[in-house]
C-alpha cells in the first residue's frame, strides 16, 4: 500500500495546545460492551452491532497474549477493518476526532481515529497506558528523503519509559522501531498522564491543554468506554 500521510488541517502547535482548562487528568476504564453495542445496533444497525462484537471478542481474546502479541492482533485487526477517509470528506469539517463508536458507524476514520481506537482497545486488553501515547509526527512523502512532509497521527508502544518505541500506524500494519520510520519525525505526543515533548519519558504538560482529546474522551465516555476522573 503507497504511504499518503492524510492531511491535519490545521496547525500542530495552535490545534493540539488549544486550552481548554479543566481541573483532573483522566484514564480510562473498563469498556461497557452492553452499552457499546447496543449504541451501536441503534445508531448503525446490525453491521454495527456485528462490529462492536467483533472488536469486544478482539479484546478478550487478547487479554491472556503477550503485550507484543496484543498490538499485533489490534493493529492488524483495525486496519484491515476500517478505511482511510479524510475528515473533510468522512465528516465535512476540517478535523474532527471520532470516537471508536463513531468509527465503526463511518467504517472509516483518518489518522487520529485510528490512534483513538487502537488506544482504547489495547488498554482494555490490559496494556498500561502509561505505555501507549498518541504521537504526533511529520511524515516524508515519497520516502524518508523526500523535502515534502505532511502532519500525521500514529500510536506508539514503549515497553519501558527510555525504550525505543515501536510505531503502530494506519498506513503500515507491520509494527516497526522508530528507527525503522525514517520518513517520521516525532513532534510531540500525549496520553492520559500528560503530553510529551519529543520522546521524553515525561509529561511536559497537562492535558487539560489538549481541548480536542478532551472533548472526544467525554464522547467517548458517552458511548460506553468510560474513564474516571
Amino acid at each position: 500500500m503507497p504511504i499518503k500521510p492524510h492531511k491535519l488541517r490545521y496547525g500542530l502547535a495552535g490545534a493540539a495546545l488549544s486550552l481548554a482548562i479543566v481541573c483532573c487528568s483522566v484514564a480510562f476504564s473498563a469498556w461497557d460492551y452492553d452499552t457499546f453495542t447496543r449504541l451501536a445496533q441503534q445508531r448503525y444497525g446490525a453491521s454495527g452491532a456485528k462490529t462492536a462484537t467483533e472488536i469486544q471478542q478482539l479484546i478478550v481474546s487478547s487479554r491472556n497474549l503477550v503485550e507484543l502479541e496484543k498490538l499485533k492482533r489490534v493493529n492488524e485487526y483495525i486496519n484491515r477493518k476500517f478505511q482511510f477517509v479524510d475528515d473533510t470528506v468522512l465528516w465535512k469539517q476540517v478535523d474532527y476526532w471520532a470516537t471508536p463508536l463513531e468509527m465503526i458507524g463511518k467504517s472509516a476514520g483518518d489518522c487520529e481515529d485510528f490512534a483513538i481506537i487502537k488506544y482504547t482497545a489495547l488498554k482494555d486488553t490490559g496494556v498500561s497506558t502509561d505505555k501507549l501515547r498518541l504521537s504526533y509526527v511529520k511524515a516524508k512523502i515519497g520516502g524518508p528523503d523526500s523535502k515534502i512532509s505532511q502532519a500525521h497521527m500514529v500510536l506508539t508502544y514503549y515497553a519501558e519509559p527510555d525504550a525505543e518505541p515501536l510505531i503502530l500506524d494506519n498506513l503500515i500494519t507491520e509494527i516497526r522501531p522508530a528507527s525503522r520510520r525514517p520518513d517520521l519525525t516525532p513532534v510531540f505526543s500525549f496520553n492520559h498522564e500528560g503530553v510529551f515533548a519529543g520522546t521524553g519519558a515525561k509529561p511536559s504538560a497537562s492535558i487539560d491543554r489538549l481541548s480536542r482529546w478532551k472533548d472526544v474522551l467525554l464522547r467517548i465516555q458517552a458511548d460506553g468506554i468510560d474513564y474516571k476522573e
